[in-house]
């Protein structure tokens, strides 16, 4: 056991150097992992189905471009749509018309670094864009008419948004309980409270949203769980929970519940 002993303790040291140097190199790199941008030069020239311009809000030394996309027929209101990590307002091309073709205005902001959008990402800064386009929207459109929608990493936005701000609802599609309760999706061994960055804590900014809240997730979402959106539901019972019977994390809106039931939101 004595000449164990030294050998166990190389092996212990071993796996915890190895142990902190993984969290160290995950506590450097986890914007690489919550966000995949694609950054787009001033002049890029858009394409999309729907009637649309482009428009800048310039907070200090950052720029904040935003894509309005116009009702083919009266307007009923305004959407905000907060989309998830991925590249930019592009990828997202095909949920306008969900809202649009219903009769509601959608701006859809990328977030620093996505798009035409510039500066520094932060949960701060996201935040404050978040507020600052609503603020903008509400110059034109009274608070009983905007409604709020997030997309999985937007879905924090979206919720901190509804929590600072009145609308007329809110929406949204795989969300995550918190950010820090999806690092323990994957990264169960780890201190994720200490280690990340973002908290976007959902869970928390919805005690303080008044308007309803309906919560969209697939059962078969391979990226988030669907139990983070069924927590959500257990702390927040007001909320309603679709659960779509097969859905992943990309493609809810191929099925029909997801159509009729936004359908029925924008009655």
């Amino acid at each position: 056991m004595q000449r164990r002993w030294p050998r166990i303790k190389k092996i212990f040291l071993i796996v915890l150097m190895v142990y902190i140097g993984v969290g160290l190199l995950l506590f450097l790199v986890q914007d690489i992992f919550l966000f995949h941008p694609t950054p787009l030069p001033a002049n890029h020239k858009f394409s999309f189905q729907q009637d649309f311009e482009e428009e800048n809000i310039t907070i200090n030394d950052r720029n904040l471009h935003f894509i309005k996309f116009h009702p083919t027929k009266e307007k009923k209101g305004l959407v905000l749509f907060f989309h998830g990590n991925m590249k930019n307002v592009e990828h997202y091309r095909t949920y306008p018309g969900f809202f649009t073709d219903k009769g509601y205005e959608v701006w859809m902001p990328d977030y620093p670094g996505f798009g035409k959008s510039t500066g520094k990402r932060s949960e701060e800064n996201m935040n404050q864009d978040a507020l600052l386009l609503y603020d903008r929207a509400l110059e034109n459109n009274d608070a009983a008419n905007i409604l709020l929608y997030g997309k999985s990493m937007g879905t924090g936005v979206a919720s901190f948004t509804a929590s600072k701000r009145d609308s007329r609802q809110l929406i949204l599609e795989t969300p995550y309980y918190s950010i820090r309760a999806l690092a323990r999706q994957y990264l169960p061994v780890y201190p994720v409270g200490l280690l990340a960055k973002y908290s976007f804590p959902v869970n928390q900014y919805l005690q303080d949203v008044k308007e309803p809240v309906t919560i969209i997730h697939g059962s078969n979402d391979e990226i988030i769980s669907v139990k983070q959106s069924r927590k959500l539901k257990k702390e927040h019972p007001a909320a309603s929970l679709i659960e779509i019977e097969g859905g992943k994390h990309n493609n809810l809106a191929s099925f029909d519940l997801f159509k009729q039931t936004l359908d029925s939101l924008l009655q």
